[in-house]
């Protein structure tokens, strides 16, 4: 006979009863309902912010800030000459063929395509950026540079 889920059950002394607390002096866990006397961690929605320490100056408040963030900063995902011949001869290569050979993660996301390696095989590239080198290999080649979203 198989097991199935509706057989499965936990460990004898696994399952432990909820405390309830609130319920009377001879509970053990009336009147304060073991949060203490007074204070905040007393009182009902009780909140810390995570960096908060005491009232003392926070660490990320004593520690200098430095740099800034470019919010127009573009990030490519970057694809080398040589992982190319992976692709057949006269193939067009494009980002969702890019990201089904593993080369990319993201189909979505920009491809630039940089020269480093040798390139073996007449490709059409289609990619958002490409350096000088690449797109003078792969015309060099008999091949295609195609910029995509210009």
């Amino acid at each position: 006979m198989a097991l199935t889920l509706g057989d499965l059950s936990r460990p004898a002394g696994a399952a432990h009863r909820p405390k309830r607390v609130g319920r009377g002096s001879s509970s053990g866990h009336g009147k304060t309902s073991g949060r203490g006397s007074k204070g905040q961690k007393s009182r009902s929605g009780e909140r810390k912010n995570p960096g908060f320490e005491g009232g003392q100056t926070p660490l990320y408040r004593r520690l200098p800030k430095r740099g800034f963030t470019n919010k127009f900063r573009h990030t490519f995902q970057v694809v080398n000459l040589d992982r190319l011949n992976r692709f057949s001869d006269g193939a067009v290569v494009t980002s969702q063929q890019l990201k089904e050979a593993g080369l990319v993660r993201n189909a979505g996301a920009p491809v630039k395509v940089l020269g480093d390696g040798e390139l073996t095989r007449r490709l059409t590239v289609r990619a958002h950026r490409f350096s000088q080198r690449a797109s003078q290999e792969i015309v060099r080649l008999g091949g295609q540079a195609e910029l995509v979203g210009q």
